[in-house]
């Protein structure tokens, strides 16, 4: 039997939160929408994932005769003894999905529903918490909650633990299920049993599921000639609305001296989007490569010329909840030194999932391949190093001692200098600002002043397209 048809879009995921190709029963789709089809994998397209010719045979042994027989032993027990009577269709679907589970934690069998939960994510609409979540250690671990939801409005954090769901606890055998009972209908309730990562004791945490609508793009200005860029997801659009929000920040503020890209808790999403998100920042340089036990699976992307901010200094903020799609651009800019990373290690998800479609209604979301940034490294299981390491730190507002607003000019009787005194006090109250509400991110500003003195932009921006 031939290996089955991979469709183009390969997807790069983190478990239990879908980010996915369009609906499978379609012709797939090219693998990269229009805003992004600047970037490419090198190779011929008659080699392209699917392509008849050049999938091969599997060569693998047949199993042993034994196993078979224990199989159908244990199938026939189930079916004669259980105490509840079992049909086949759920038998044979448990044992599909067993299979799987004991290949890696992001390789399962997709229902209707999960095929349709898939569809709903890559355009970022659909109903459920906004959180990101995977299996490990037995446990339903918060990966990353999504911006202006439920779960982030309701204090959820990367590395908290759900332990209860509706009031019964999370058993480790059952962790699919878990997964699945956090989506539902638009305003619905539920209650979950939250282990903050610092906490001894769990929390109650009620919720109310909404239609989670996102764009997946934030730009704003930091300070005058300094932006924020923040990206929650990559999804379908992502690459092509970065495009369109620096193109429109630039217009109304003028060039840009450098950006802060924030990648905290994004836990990833469309492989083509992060490698377009990727190549607004690169003019040229590898951005990253898949390699798989299939010809296919291997792919090279390449950055083309043109850069959105003309080549002014970056700073990207990462944390342990920065995964996946998100560890590509990452892993893409660090490696072609076109920015500085900042904060903790990211989570390390270095692998790619490929949809292959079973039937109109059902489908298998298999690991095919590594990926591998530009100095060549699999970022699996190990994560990326940022450059400059940030502790999980707040800044403490009751400290006491000399106001930060205190001058020599304040004080009684001080000598009179040559030069006029500025008023610095909003200014001072707005940097202060900064560092209380987000301590990485004022740190990672001081640091992108500092690159723009010696590495300033080249000059008048131009906008890639």
């Amino acid at each position: 039997m031939p290996f089955p048809r991979l469709i183009p879009a390969l997807l790069l995921l983190c478990s239990g939160f879908a980010l996915a190709a369009p609906p499978l029963s379609k012709a797939p789709p090219a693998a990269t929408p229009a805003s992004q089809q600047k970037a490419q994998p090198q190779g011929s397209p008659a080699d392209a994932p699917g392509s008849a010719s050049s999938v091969a045979a599997p060569n693998d042994d047949v199993p042993d005769l034994a196993d078979i027989r224990a199989f159908t032993r244990v199938y026939s027990m189930v079916k004669q003894a259980y105490v509840d009577k079992v049909d086949d269709r759920t038998l044979m679907r448990n044992a599909i999905r067993g299979l799987l589970s004991g290949l890696d934690p992001h390789s399962e069998y997709l229902d209707q529903s999960e095929l349709k939960d898939l569809t709903e994510d890559t355009s970022g609409a659909y109903s459920g918490l906004g959180i990101e979540v995977a299996q490990l250690n037995d446990q339903l671990r918060i990966v990353a909650p999504i911006d202006g939801t439920p779960a982030a409005r309701a204090g959820i954090k990367s590395g908290d633990v759900i332990v209860s769901i509706n009031g019964k606890t999370v058993q480790p055998d059952a962790l699919d299920a878990a997964v699945k009972q956090l989506r539902g209908a638009p305003g619905s309730k539920i209650t979950l049993g939250i282990l903050h990562a610092d906490a001894k004791a769990p929390v109650t945490v009620p919720l109310t599921r909404e239609r989670i609508r996102i764009g997946s793009v934030r730009t704003r200005l930091l300070e005058p000639g300094y932006a924020y860029i923040r990206i929650s997801q990559f999804q379908e659009d992502t690459a092509g609305d970065l495009d369109k929000q620096l193109e429109a920040l630039q217009k109304k503020s003028g060039p840009l001296r450098g950006a802060v890209l924030d990648l905290r808790s994004n836990p990833g999403g469309l492989l083509t989007s992060a490698v377009g998100v990727s190549d607004a920042f690169l003019d040229s340089g590898t951005i990253v490569t898949t390699k798989g036990r299939l010809k296919q699976a291997d792919l090279d992307f390449s950055a083309t010329p043109g850069d959105l901010l003309d080549g002014a200094p970056m700073v990207v903020l990462v944390d342990n909840g920065t995964a996946s799609a998100a560890e590509i651009v990452a892993g893409a800019l660090k490696d072609d030194h076109r920015a500085l990373l900042m904060g903790q290690r990211t989570f390390g998800k270095g692998s790619v999932q490929t949809v292959l479609p079973l039937s109109d209604e059902t489908a298998l979301k298999l690991t095919t391949a590594r990926y591998y940034t530009p100095d060549g490294t699999s970022i699996q299981a190990a994560g990326i190093t940022p450059d400059i390491a940030l502790g999980n730190l707040s800044v403490n507002t009751d400290a006491t001692g000399i106001d930060d607003d205190e001058h020599e000019s304040d004080l009684p009787n001080h000598l009179a200098g040559n030069s006029p005194v500025d008023d610095d006090t909003a200014a001072t109250t707005d940097a202060g600002k900064l560092a209380v509400d987000d301590y990485a991110l004022s740190e990672a500003l001081h640091v992108l002043k500092g690159l723009a003195l010696v590495h300033p932009a080249r000059g008048v921006n131009t906008v890639k397209r």
